[in-house]
């Protein structure tokens, strides 16, 4: 086996033009390379460096720690457990191997298809994560909660159609518009007594929903590099404050879904 071999870093402008997103961002970019060369850039400092353990920790975190805290067995409705696991997962799957692999030789074509596959990861805990809470705000209105739940999946189909064609951070952020205004009219009934589940979980989830957007909003909006270019390159640049905020958004969702099953265990729809 070769001996491993740190590549050159190059500058915004010798990197290959898809990879041309942040003009604020000026150097650290990785040089095209081979699967392996990617691979080999998770032991040496780049630009994409903090993009990668800013969610390939938590991911392990998560895959090892949420398991030992969800009640699978205190539950009659196991998929509950299930979907809310892989709901926690999904977003930091998808980025981490587009982070990996963005420079890779294959160009735009191998990008795009990373690009879309880490969408598809935020549009799977914007869909897979609100199922349970769909299913417990409306738990006594078992008719409706299945209208409700096929609404919303339809909803996400065309929220993913349109976050995995996107060509713009604006419009990728736009594509979750409709799930988020369906969840705060869920949040609607709780908070007015129309709807089922914890008393606790309400806020949790209220500030899961603000993280995620405050974190949209800042990758969009390029703060803090637009003001300093060339100072954020390696830390603490937009993508990687949204990529902590998105880790904490997963916490709070965990944390009130946690609520909600405690709550779940104990509670029995009225008998009419």
């Amino acid at each position: 086996m070769a001996p491993y071999k740190e590549l050159k870093l190059i500058d915004f402008h010798s990197s290959p033009p898809h990879l041309q997103f942040n003009k604020y961002v000026l150097s650290g970019y990785r040089p095209v390379s081979t699967s392996r060369g990617c691979l080999q850039s998770l032991f040496y400092l780049h630009n994409e460096s903090g993009n990668i353990y800013t969610h390939g920790i938590p991911f392990v975190g998560f895959l090892l720690l949420l398991p030992l805290s969800i009640p699978w067995s205190e539950v009659d409705e196991w998929w509950l457990c299930l979907v809310h696991y892989l709901a926690c997962l999904s977003p930091t799957v998808g980025s981490v191997f587009y982070h990996i692999f963005m420079n890779h030789e294959g160009g735009v074509h191998i990008y795009d298809a990373l690009l879309s596959f880490d969408m598809l990861g935020v549009c799977l805990v914007n869909t897979l994560g609100a199922l349970p809470i769909v299913h417990i705000t409306l738990l006594c209105y078992p008719s409706f909660r299945r209208a409700a739940m096929m609404a919303y999946l339809l909803v996400s189909c065309h929220g993913i159609h349109c976050a995995v064609t996107a060509r713009s951070n604006v419009r990728r952020l736009r594509s979750f518009a409709w799930q988020a205004l369906f969840r705060f009219f869920l949040f609607i009934l709780r908070w007015t007594g129309g709807g089922t589940g914890s008393p606790d979980s309400l806020r949790l989830y209220l500030t899961m929903d603000s993280l995620a957007l405050l974190g949209g909003l800042v990758n969009i909006s390029r703060v803090p590099e637009r003001f300093s270019p060339g100072s954020f390159d390696y830390w603490l640049n937009s993508h990687q404050i949204m990529h902590m905020m998105v880790v904490l958004s997963i916490m709070y969702l965990h944390w009130g879904m946690m609520e909600d099953l405690a709550w779940l265990r104990q509670y029995q729809c009225p008998v009419e």
